[in-house]
Protein backbone atom coordinates (compact mmCIF):
# COMPACT_ATOMS: atom_id res chain seq x y z
CA UNK A 1 0.00 0.00 0.00
CA UNK A 2 2.94 2.15 0.37
CA UNK A 3 4.13 4.02 -2.69
CA UNK A 4 8.05 3.65 -2.98
CA UNK A 5 9.13 7.10 -1.67
CA UNK A 6 12.35 7.04 0.33
CA UNK A 7 12.00 10.34 2.05
CA UNK A 8 9.50 10.34 4.56
CA UNK A 9 7.57 13.95 4.21
CA UNK A 10 6.88 13.04 0.55
CA UNK A 11 5.99 9.60 1.28
CA UNK A 12 3.20 10.71 3.82
CA UNK A 13 2.57 13.70 1.52
CA UNK A 14 1.73 10.89 -1.63
CA UNK A 15 0.22 8.35 0.56
CA UNK A 16 -4.08 7.38 0.28
CA UNK A 17 -6.20 5.04 1.57
CA UNK A 18 -7.27 2.56 -0.90
CA UNK A 19 -10.60 0.73 0.74
CA UNK A 20 -13.26 -0.90 -1.02
CA UNK A 21 -16.97 -1.19 -0.70
CA UNK A 22 -16.77 -4.53 -0.25
CA UNK A 23 -13.57 -6.43 0.91
CA UNK A 24 -13.20 -9.57 3.29
CA UNK A 25 -10.06 -10.52 4.98
CA UNK A 26 -10.11 -14.20 3.58
CA UNK A 27 -10.07 -13.29 -0.11
CA UNK A 28 -7.33 -10.65 0.35
CA UNK A 29 -5.28 -12.90 2.71
CA UNK A 30 -5.57 -15.94 0.94
CA UNK A 31 -7.87 -16.51 -1.66
CA UNK A 32 -6.73 -13.57 -4.43
CA UNK A 33 -3.47 -15.76 -4.35
CA UNK A 34 -4.67 -19.10 -4.57
CA UNK A 35 -6.52 -18.63 -7.48
CA UNK A 36 -3.76 -16.94 -9.57
CA UNK A 37 -0.95 -19.01 -8.18
CA UNK A 38 -2.38 -22.11 -6.50
CA UNK A 39 1.14 -23.44 -5.32
CA UNK A 40 2.82 -20.20 -3.84
CA UNK A 41 4.40 -20.77 -0.51
CA UNK A 42 1.81 -19.71 2.33
CA UNK A 43 3.41 -21.06 5.21
CA UNK A 44 6.65 -23.05 6.49
CA UNK A 45 5.48 -24.52 9.85
CA UNK A 46 8.51 -25.89 12.01
CA UNK A 47 7.73 -29.67 12.96
CA UNK A 48 9.70 -32.25 14.86
CA UNK A 49 11.50 -33.67 11.46
CA UNK A 50 11.78 -30.49 9.59
CA UNK A 51 9.19 -28.02 7.96
CA UNK A 52 5.98 -28.42 6.56
CA UNK A 53 5.05 -26.43 3.39
CA UNK A 54 1.37 -25.06 3.21
CA UNK A 55 0.58 -23.59 -0.61
CA UNK A 56 -2.28 -20.70 -1.05
CA UNK A 57 -3.81 -23.28 -2.76
CA UNK A 58 -3.91 -25.89 0.57
CA UNK A 59 -5.25 -22.59 2.79
CA UNK A 60 -8.13 -21.71 0.27
CA UNK A 61 -9.38 -25.53 0.00
CA UNK A 62 -9.23 -26.32 3.99
CA UNK A 63 -10.68 -22.91 5.03
CA UNK A 64 -13.52 -23.40 2.08
CA UNK A 65 -14.39 -26.78 4.02
CA UNK A 66 -14.15 -25.45 7.36
CA UNK A 67 -16.57 -22.78 6.48
CA UNK A 68 -19.02 -25.23 5.21
CA UNK A 69 -18.19 -26.94 8.35
CA UNK A 70 -19.11 -24.44 10.63
CA UNK A 71 -22.44 -22.95 8.45
CA UNK A 72 -23.43 -26.77 8.39
CA UNK A 73 -22.86 -26.53 12.70
CA UNK A 74 -25.28 -23.97 12.70
CA UNK A 75 -22.77 -21.13 12.54
CA UNK A 76 -23.89 -17.67 11.63
CA UNK A 77 -23.12 -14.35 10.18
CA UNK A 78 -21.58 -12.81 12.87
CA UNK A 79 -21.46 -15.59 15.66
CA UNK A 80 -18.26 -15.62 17.53
CA UNK A 81 -15.68 -18.71 16.82
CA UNK A 82 -12.90 -18.88 19.49
CA UNK A 83 -9.21 -20.56 18.44
CA UNK A 84 -7.60 -21.88 21.11
CA UNK A 85 -4.46 -22.83 18.77
CA UNK A 86 -0.79 -22.36 18.50
CA UNK A 87 1.19 -21.46 15.42
CA UNK A 88 -0.12 -24.20 13.47
CA UNK A 89 -1.45 -24.33 9.66
CA UNK A 90 -5.08 -25.05 11.23
CA UNK A 91 -5.05 -21.62 13.31
CA UNK A 92 -4.33 -19.81 10.13
CA UNK A 93 -7.02 -21.97 8.38
CA UNK A 94 -9.90 -20.98 11.60
CA UNK A 95 -9.13 -17.55 10.76
CA UNK A 96 -9.35 -17.99 7.15
CA UNK A 97 -12.43 -19.70 6.60
CA UNK A 98 -14.18 -17.78 10.20
CA UNK A 99 -13.85 -14.22 7.92
CA UNK A 100 -15.16 -16.13 4.74
CA UNK A 101 -18.18 -17.19 6.38
CA UNK A 102 -18.88 -13.76 8.00
CA UNK A 103 -18.38 -14.77 11.38
CA UNK A 104 -16.10 -13.33 13.77
CA UNK A 105 -12.60 -14.72 14.93
CA UNK A 106 -11.75 -14.73 18.71
CA UNK A 107 -8.66 -15.67 19.12
CA UNK A 108 -7.72 -16.69 22.83
CA UNK A 109 -3.85 -17.41 23.99
CA UNK A 110 -3.22 -21.13 24.17
CA UNK A 111 -1.58 -19.95 28.17
CA UNK A 112 -4.63 -18.99 29.27
CA UNK A 113 -6.10 -20.67 32.40
CA UNK A 114 -9.65 -21.68 32.96
CA UNK A 115 -10.38 -18.03 34.49
CA UNK A 116 -9.33 -16.27 31.51
CA UNK A 117 -11.06 -18.51 29.07
CA UNK A 118 -14.64 -18.57 30.78
CA UNK A 119 -14.18 -15.10 30.99
CA UNK A 120 -13.53 -14.42 27.85
CA UNK A 121 -16.24 -17.08 26.16
CA UNK A 122 -18.98 -16.27 28.32
CA UNK A 123 -18.41 -12.42 27.95
CA UNK A 124 -18.19 -13.11 23.98
CA UNK A 125 -21.35 -15.03 23.57
CA UNK A 126 -18.82 -18.05 21.69
CA UNK A 127 -20.80 -19.90 19.35
CA UNK A 128 -17.95 -22.29 18.16
CA UNK A 129 -14.53 -23.20 19.97
CA UNK A 130 -11.69 -24.70 17.49
CA UNK A 131 -9.09 -25.81 19.89
CA UNK A 132 -6.39 -29.06 20.55
CA UNK A 133 -6.21 -31.68 23.81
CA UNK A 134 -5.03 -29.56 25.75
CA UNK A 135 -7.53 -26.86 25.43
CA UNK A 136 -10.46 -29.41 25.50
CA UNK A 137 -8.68 -30.32 29.15
CA UNK A 138 -9.60 -26.64 30.16
CA UNK A 139 -13.05 -26.84 28.08
CA UNK A 140 -14.03 -29.75 30.07
CA UNK A 141 -14.02 -27.40 33.58
CA UNK A 142 -16.34 -24.91 32.33
CA UNK A 143 -18.38 -25.47 29.52
CA UNK A 144 -21.44 -26.15 31.83
CA UNK A 145 -21.23 -22.03 32.05
CA UNK A 146 -20.60 -21.89 28.54
CA UNK A 147 -24.97 -22.11 27.31
CA UNK A 148 -24.57 -20.53 23.95
CA UNK A 149 -21.39 -22.28 23.12
CA UNK A 150 -22.49 -25.68 20.54
CA UNK A 151 -20.03 -26.84 18.77
CA UNK A 152 -16.23 -27.40 19.57
CA UNK A 153 -13.67 -28.60 17.00
CA UNK A 154 -10.13 -30.18 18.21
CA UNK A 155 -7.08 -30.88 15.89
CA UNK A 156 -6.22 -33.61 18.16
CA UNK A 157 -9.71 -35.65 16.96
CA UNK A 158 -12.77 -36.05 18.51
CA UNK A 159 -13.00 -36.53 22.62
CA UNK A 160 -15.06 -34.74 25.60
CA UNK A 161 -17.48 -33.94 23.40
CA UNK A 162 -15.82 -32.41 20.75
CA UNK A 163 -15.95 -33.06 16.93
CA UNK A 164 -12.48 -34.21 15.10
CA UNK A 165 -11.46 -30.64 13.54
CA UNK A 166 -9.38 -33.39 10.04
CA UNK A 167 -12.35 -35.69 10.55
CA UNK A 168 -14.78 -32.44 9.72
CA UNK A 169 -12.71 -30.88 7.01
CA UNK A 170 -12.80 -34.05 5.13
CA UNK A 171 -16.27 -34.69 4.78
CA UNK A 172 -16.92 -31.06 4.29
CA UNK A 173 -16.76 -30.34 0.54
CA UNK A 174 -14.12 -27.95 -0.63
CA UNK A 175 -16.28 -25.29 -2.64
CA UNK A 176 -17.39 -22.30 -0.52
CA UNK A 177 -18.68 -18.74 -1.93
CA UNK A 178 -17.28 -15.96 0.54
CA UNK A 179 -20.24 -13.81 2.08
CA UNK A 180 -19.73 -10.24 0.43
CA UNK A 181 -18.91 -8.35 3.73
CA UNK A 182 -18.20 -4.35 3.67
CA UNK A 183 -14.81 -2.97 5.56
CA UNK A 184 -16.92 -1.76 8.29
CA UNK A 185 -18.13 -5.65 8.97
CA UNK A 186 -17.26 -7.17 12.45
CA UNK A 187 -14.52 -9.31 11.72
CA UNK A 188 -12.17 -10.50 14.74
CA UNK A 189 -12.47 -9.54 18.41
CA UNK A 190 -9.29 -9.41 20.56
CA UNK A 191 -9.11 -9.03 24.01
CA UNK A 192 -7.15 -6.57 25.70
CA UNK A 193 -4.23 -7.78 27.82
CA UNK A 194 -5.44 -6.46 31.11
CA UNK A 195 -2.71 -4.84 32.27
CA UNK A 196 -5.27 -2.22 33.92
CA UNK A 197 -8.07 -4.10 34.51
CA UNK A 198 -10.64 -6.39 33.71
CA UNK A 199 -9.91 -7.28 29.55
CA UNK A 200 -12.26 -5.56 27.10
CA UNK A 201 -13.46 -6.74 23.84
CA UNK A 202 -12.17 -4.68 21.27
CA UNK A 203 -14.25 -5.42 17.99
CA UNK A 204 -12.55 -4.67 14.55
CA UNK A 205 -13.97 -4.70 11.66
CA UNK A 206 -12.55 -6.38 8.03
CA UNK A 207 -10.97 -3.20 7.58
CA UNK A 208 -8.30 -3.90 10.29
CA UNK A 209 -6.13 -5.23 7.94
CA UNK A 210 -6.19 -3.07 5.27
CA UNK A 211 -5.58 -0.56 7.99
CA UNK A 212 -2.34 -2.60 9.52
CA UNK A 213 -0.75 -2.51 5.89
CA UNK A 214 1.30 0.68 6.08
CA UNK A 215 2.24 0.08 9.46
CA UNK A 216 3.56 -3.03 8.72
CA UNK A 217 5.43 -2.37 5.11
CA UNK A 218 6.98 0.90 6.91
CA UNK A 219 9.13 -0.98 9.54
CA UNK A 220 10.01 -3.98 7.53
CA UNK A 221 11.46 -0.84 4.58
CA UNK A 222 8.68 -1.32 1.75
CA UNK A 223 8.22 -5.39 2.62
CA UNK A 224 7.27 -7.11 -0.20
CA UNK A 225 10.84 -7.59 -1.12
CA UNK A 226 12.51 -10.19 -3.12
CA UNK A 227 12.92 -13.04 -0.73
CA UNK A 228 11.29 -11.49 2.01
CA UNK A 229 10.24 -14.14 4.88
CA UNK A 230 8.85 -13.56 8.31
CA UNK A 231 8.59 -14.73 11.45
CA UNK A 232 7.24 -13.79 15.25
CA UNK A 233 7.79 -15.87 18.41
CA UNK A 234 4.40 -14.07 19.32
CA UNK A 235 1.74 -15.82 20.11
CA UNK A 236 -0.94 -15.22 16.65
CA UNK A 237 -3.81 -14.64 19.62
CA UNK A 238 -2.27 -11.87 20.23
CA UNK A 239 -2.65 -8.46 17.78
CA UNK A 240 0.96 -8.41 17.66
CA UNK A 241 1.34 -11.87 16.13
CA UNK A 242 -2.15 -11.72 14.07
CA UNK A 243 -2.31 -8.50 12.53
CA UNK A 244 1.19 -7.63 12.12
CA UNK A 245 2.56 -10.78 11.13
CA UNK A 246 0.24 -13.45 9.90
CA UNK A 247 -2.52 -11.48 7.96
CA UNK A 248 -0.35 -8.71 6.43
CA UNK A 249 2.23 -11.02 5.19
CA UNK A 250 -0.28 -13.34 3.98
CA UNK A 251 -2.00 -10.64 2.12
CA UNK A 252 1.21 -9.24 1.18
CA UNK A 253 2.51 -13.00 -0.71
CA UNK A 254 5.16 -12.93 2.08
CA UNK A 255 5.46 -16.67 3.25
CA UNK A 256 4.98 -16.59 7.14
CA UNK A 257 7.70 -19.18 9.33
CA UNK A 258 5.34 -20.98 12.38
CA UNK A 259 6.88 -22.80 15.24
CA UNK A 260 4.87 -23.66 18.79
CA UNK A 261 7.21 -22.03 21.28
CA UNK A 262 5.80 -23.80 25.06
CA UNK A 263 8.28 -20.81 26.06
CA UNK A 264 10.65 -18.62 24.31
CA UNK A 265 14.18 -19.93 24.07
CA UNK A 266 16.77 -17.48 22.87
CA UNK A 267 19.08 -20.40 21.34
CA UNK A 268 16.16 -21.86 19.33
CA UNK A 269 14.85 -18.56 18.18
CA UNK A 270 18.37 -17.90 16.26
CA UNK A 271 18.29 -21.54 15.15
CA UNK A 272 14.78 -21.23 14.00
CA UNK A 273 15.63 -17.21 11.93
CA UNK A 274 18.81 -19.78 10.78
CA UNK A 275 17.38 -22.83 9.15
CA UNK A 276 14.11 -20.64 7.54
CA UNK A 277 16.16 -18.21 6.24
CA UNK A 278 13.73 -15.78 7.90
CA UNK A 279 14.52 -12.18 6.67
CA UNK A 280 11.95 -10.41 8.68
CA UNK A 281 10.87 -10.52 12.01
CA UNK A 282 9.01 -9.17 14.59
CA UNK A 283 10.54 -9.50 18.27
CA UNK A 284 9.15 -7.81 21.35
CA UNK A 285 11.49 -5.93 23.77
CA UNK A 286 11.49 -8.37 26.33
CA UNK A 287 12.19 -11.28 23.88
CA UNK A 288 14.91 -9.59 22.24
CA UNK A 289 16.25 -8.53 25.80
CA UNK A 290 16.33 -12.16 26.30
CA UNK A 291 18.33 -12.80 23.08
CA UNK A 292 20.61 -9.90 24.01
CA UNK A 293 21.53 -12.28 27.18
CA UNK A 294 22.42 -15.05 25.76
CA UNK A 295 25.16 -15.79 23.93
CA UNK A 296 26.01 -14.52 20.72
CA UNK A 297 24.22 -16.60 17.13
CA UNK A 298 26.29 -19.10 16.59
CA UNK A 299 24.29 -19.11 12.99
CA UNK A 300 25.36 -16.73 10.33
CA UNK A 301 20.85 -15.05 10.17
CA UNK A 302 20.15 -13.08 6.83
CA UNK A 303 17.92 -10.49 8.51
CA UNK A 304 16.60 -8.23 6.50
CA UNK A 305 14.60 -5.90 8.66
CA UNK A 306 13.54 -6.51 12.62
CA UNK A 307 10.55 -4.76 13.68
CA UNK A 308 9.92 -4.50 17.68
CA UNK A 309 6.67 -3.29 19.48
CA UNK A 310 4.79 -3.61 22.20
CA UNK A 311 6.80 -1.91 25.24
CA UNK A 312 9.19 0.61 25.11
CA UNK A 313 12.43 -1.07 23.39
CA UNK A 314 15.20 1.50 25.16
CA UNK A 315 18.94 2.57 24.18
CA UNK A 316 20.02 -0.59 24.84
CA UNK A 317 18.38 -2.92 22.80
CA UNK A 318 18.70 -1.00 19.93
CA UNK A 319 22.47 -0.28 20.53
CA UNK A 320 22.32 -4.03 20.66
CA UNK A 321 20.97 -4.43 17.61
CA UNK A 322 23.09 -2.36 15.65
CA UNK A 323 26.84 -4.09 17.57
CA UNK A 324 24.93 -7.76 17.33
CA UNK A 325 22.63 -8.31 14.35
CA UNK A 326 24.37 -5.70 12.24
CA UNK A 327 20.84 -3.84 11.36
CA UNK A 328 18.99 -0.93 13.13
CA UNK A 329 15.69 -2.43 14.91
CA UNK A 330 12.75 -0.03 13.73
CA UNK A 331 10.86 0.59 16.75
CA UNK A 332 6.65 0.65 16.45
CA UNK A 333 3.76 1.52 18.44
CA UNK A 334 0.33 0.86 18.59
CA UNK A 335 -2.62 -0.88 20.59
CA UNK A 336 -5.27 -3.62 20.42
CA UNK A 337 -8.02 -1.13 19.95
CA UNK A 338 -5.45 0.90 17.04
CA UNK A 339 -2.46 -0.64 15.86
CA UNK A 340 1.20 0.36 14.16
CA UNK A 341 0.36 4.15 14.50
CA UNK A 342 4.17 4.89 15.11
CA UNK A 343 6.86 3.27 13.35
CA UNK A 344 10.46 3.99 12.62
CA UNK A 345 11.60 3.01 9.21
CA UNK A 346 15.99 2.97 8.81
CA UNK A 347 16.05 3.26 5.24
CA UNK A 348 14.57 6.27 5.11
CA UNK A 349 16.09 7.92 7.87
CA UNK A 350 13.31 7.54 10.39
CA UNK A 351 15.33 6.33 13.41
CA UNK A 352 16.32 7.70 16.56
CA UNK A 353 17.49 5.78 20.04
CA UNK A 354 14.73 6.09 22.89
CA UNK A 355 11.88 6.91 20.56
CA UNK A 356 9.33 5.43 18.62
CA UNK A 357 9.62 7.12 15.34
CA UNK A 358 6.76 9.18 13.89
CA UNK A 359 3.41 8.78 12.06
CA UNK A 360 2.99 5.95 9.65
CA UNK A 361 1.72 7.37 6.81
CA UNK A 362 -2.72 7.81 7.05
CA UNK A 363 -2.77 8.11 10.71
CA UNK A 364 -2.99 11.22 12.60
CA UNK A 365 -1.37 11.03 15.62
CA UNK A 366 -0.07 13.00 18.47
CA UNK A 367 0.43 13.90 22.30
CA UNK A 368 -2.45 15.04 23.80
CA UNK A 369 -3.90 17.44 26.98
CA UNK A 370 -6.91 16.03 29.27
CA UNK A 371 -9.05 18.87 27.37
CA UNK A 372 -7.48 17.23 23.48
CA UNK A 373 -5.65 20.61 22.97
CA UNK A 374 -1.93 19.00 21.46
CA UNK A 375 1.18 19.30 23.72
CA UNK A 376 3.83 21.61 22.63
CA UNK A 377 7.39 20.03 21.69
CA UNK A 378 8.46 18.22 24.93
CA UNK A 379 5.52 18.72 26.90
CA UNK A 380 4.52 15.43 28.33
CA UNK A 381 0.77 14.62 27.50
CA UNK A 382 -1.28 10.99 26.34
CA UNK A 383 -0.59 9.58 22.53
CA UNK A 384 -3.68 10.20 20.65
CA UNK A 385 -5.31 8.74 17.34
CA UNK A 386 -7.83 11.02 15.05
CA UNK A 387 -10.40 9.59 14.18
CA UNK A 388 -12.05 8.24 11.27
CA UNK A 389 -8.91 5.87 10.98
CA UNK A 390 -9.10 2.06 9.02
CA UNK A 391 -7.08 0.54 11.79
CA UNK A 392 -9.44 1.61 14.67
CA UNK A 393 -11.37 -0.64 16.11
CA UNK A 394 -15.27 -0.71 16.09
CA UNK A 395 -16.18 -0.83 19.61
CA UNK A 396 -15.66 -2.63 22.93
CA UNK A 397 -18.04 -5.55 22.79
CA UNK A 398 -20.91 -4.75 25.46
CA UNK A 399 -19.15 -1.84 26.45
CA UNK A 400 -20.70 1.55 25.25
CA UNK A 401 -19.20 3.44 28.06
CA UNK A 402 -15.77 2.26 27.87
CA UNK A 403 -16.27 2.81 24.07
CA UNK A 404 -17.55 6.47 25.05
CA UNK A 405 -14.90 6.97 27.46
CA UNK A 406 -12.20 6.24 25.10
CA UNK A 407 -12.51 9.22 22.91
CA UNK A 408 -11.72 13.19 23.61
CA UNK A 409 -13.72 14.48 21.15
CA UNK A 410 -12.24 12.59 17.91
CA UNK A 411 -9.25 11.65 19.83
CA UNK A 412 -9.07 8.08 20.85
CA UNK A 413 -6.60 8.09 23.49
CA UNK A 414 -4.46 5.39 24.32
CA UNK A 415 -3.59 5.35 28.12
CA UNK A 416 -0.33 5.95 27.31
CA UNK A 417 2.04 8.95 28.17
CA UNK A 418 4.63 10.24 25.91
CA UNK A 419 6.55 13.46 24.11
CA UNK A 420 6.90 14.60 21.06
CA UNK A 421 10.15 16.47 19.62
CA UNK A 422 10.49 19.08 17.74
CA UNK A 423 11.30 16.41 14.45
CA UNK A 424 7.82 14.65 15.53
CA UNK A 425 9.42 11.83 16.85
CA UNK A 426 7.30 10.05 20.03
CA UNK A 427 8.94 8.63 22.96
CA UNK A 428 7.26 6.28 24.82
CA UNK A 429 7.02 7.28 28.66
CA UNK A 430 4.29 4.63 30.44
CA UNK A 431 0.93 3.88 30.72
CA UNK A 432 -0.89 6.43 32.60
CA UNK A 433 -0.92 4.31 35.75
CA UNK A 434 2.94 3.27 35.19
CA UNK A 435 3.94 6.87 35.56
CA UNK A 436 5.65 7.33 38.88
CA UNK A 437 5.05 10.48 40.62
CA UNK A 438 8.22 10.96 43.30
CA UNK A 439 9.24 14.42 44.68
CA UNK A 440 7.36 16.16 42.60
CA UNK A 441 9.03 14.49 39.47
CA UNK A 442 7.06 12.31 36.95
CA UNK A 443 9.16 9.61 35.85
CA UNK A 444 8.75 6.88 33.21
CA UNK A 445 9.78 3.54 33.96
CA UNK A 446 11.25 2.81 30.68
CA UNK A 447 14.29 5.20 31.34
CA UNK A 448 14.71 3.63 34.73
CA UNK A 449 14.37 -0.29 33.20
CA UNK A 450 16.51 0.48 30.25
CA UNK A 451 19.06 0.93 32.50
CA UNK A 452 18.95 -1.09 34.91
CA UNK A 453 19.81 -4.14 32.50
CA UNK A 454 22.72 -2.75 31.03
CA UNK A 455 24.54 -3.89 34.50
CA UNK A 456 25.89 -7.46 33.70
CA UNK A 457 24.07 -9.68 35.97
CA UNK A 458 20.19 -8.19 35.13
CA UNK A 459 17.97 -10.28 32.77
CA UNK A 460 15.17 -8.27 33.60
CA UNK A 461 13.97 -5.58 35.48
CA UNK A 462 10.84 -3.84 36.08
CA UNK A 463 10.05 0.17 38.03
CA UNK A 464 7.25 0.22 39.80
CA UNK A 465 5.91 3.57 41.70
CA UNK A 466 5.70 2.44 45.92
CA UNK A 467 3.26 4.78 48.01
CA UNK A 468 5.84 6.81 50.12
CA UNK A 469 4.35 9.41 52.99
CA UNK A 470 7.21 12.08 52.05
CA UNK A 471 7.90 11.68 48.52
CA UNK A 472 4.15 10.79 47.20
CA UNK A 473 6.11 7.66 45.64
CA UNK A 474 9.41 6.31 45.46
CA UNK A 475 10.71 4.09 42.47
CA UNK A 476 10.63 -0.05 43.37
CA UNK A 477 13.02 -1.97 41.15
CA UNK A 478 12.26 -5.62 40.75
CA UNK A 479 15.05 -7.71 39.24
CA UNK A 480 15.35 -11.07 37.34
CA UNK A 481 18.80 -11.98 37.58
CA UNK A 482 20.93 -13.69 34.81
CA UNK A 483 21.82 -17.49 35.30
CA UNK A 484 25.48 -17.48 38.18
CA UNK A 485 24.00 -14.75 39.88
CA UNK A 486 22.38 -14.61 42.87
CA UNK A 487 20.19 -11.96 44.95
CA UNK A 488 22.04 -10.09 47.92
CA UNK A 489 21.94 -6.73 49.91
CA UNK A 490 25.53 -5.95 48.16
CA UNK A 491 23.79 -6.59 45.18
CA UNK A 492 21.30 -4.70 45.24
CA UNK A 493 23.41 -1.38 46.22
CA UNK A 494 25.47 -2.22 43.39
CA UNK A 495 22.65 -2.23 40.98
CA UNK A 496 21.48 1.04 42.99
CA UNK A 497 24.91 3.19 42.58
CA UNK A 498 24.57 2.12 38.92
CA UNK A 499 21.56 3.21 38.15
CA UNK A 500 22.49 6.16 40.53
CA UNK A 501 25.24 7.27 38.47
CA UNK A 502 23.94 6.87 34.97
CA UNK A 503 20.97 8.48 35.35
CA UNK A 504 19.68 11.47 38.46
CA UNK A 505 19.34 10.79 42.54
CA UNK A 506 15.85 10.72 41.91
CA UNK A 507 15.39 8.07 39.98
CA UNK A 508 17.01 5.74 40.98
CA UNK A 509 15.82 2.74 42.78
CA UNK A 510 15.37 3.50 46.51
CA UNK A 511 14.11 -0.76 47.24
CA UNK A 512 15.67 -3.30 45.01
CA UNK A 513 13.91 -6.73 45.10
CA UNK A 514 15.04 -9.59 43.29
CA UNK A 515 12.11 -12.16 41.77
CA UNK A 516 12.87 -15.54 40.00
CA UNK A 517 9.99 -15.10 37.41
CA UNK A 518 8.23 -11.63 35.94
CA UNK A 519 4.59 -11.33 36.20
CA UNK A 520 3.79 -10.99 32.38
CA UNK A 521 0.47 -11.16 29.96
CA UNK A 522 0.56 -13.88 27.18
CA UNK A 523 1.73 -10.95 24.95
CA UNK A 524 5.22 -10.46 26.74
CA UNK A 525 4.16 -7.37 28.72
CA UNK A 526 5.32 -7.07 32.40
CA UNK A 527 2.17 -6.55 34.21
CA UNK A 528 3.16 -3.69 36.69
CA UNK A 529 0.25 -3.61 38.29
CA UNK A 530 0.62 -6.79 39.88
CA UNK A 531 4.09 -6.07 41.24
CA UNK A 532 2.41 -2.46 42.39
CA UNK A 533 0.01 -4.48 44.42
CA UNK A 534 2.96 -6.98 45.85
CA UNK A 535 4.63 -3.45 46.66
Amino acid sequence: MLPQIRDYDKLVAAFRWQIPARYNIGIDACDKWAVKEPDRLALLVKQPKGFETVSYGRLMEDSNRLANALKANGVKRGDRVAIILPQATETAISHLAIYKLGSVALPLAILFGVEALVYRLENSDARAVITNAAGLAKLAEIRGKLPELKLVLSIDGAADGALGFHETLARASSSFTPVETSPDDPAMMIYTSGTTGPPKGALHGHRVLLGHLPGVELPHEFMPQPGDRMWTPADWAWAGGLLDVLLPALSLGVPVVAKKFDKFDPQEAFALMADAEVRNAFIPPTALRMLRSAAKPREKLRLRTLGSGGESLGEETYAWGRETLGLTINEFYGQTECNLVLSSAAAIGVSKAGAIGKPVPGHTVAVIRPDGGICEPGELGQIAVKRPDPVMFLEYWKRPDATRDKFIGDWMTTGDQGVADYEGYVRFVGRDDDVITSAGYRIGPGEIEDCLIRHPAVALAAAIGKPDPVRTEIVKAFVQLKPGYTGSNALAVEIQDFVRTRLSAHEYPREVVFVSEMPMTTTGKVIRRLLREKA
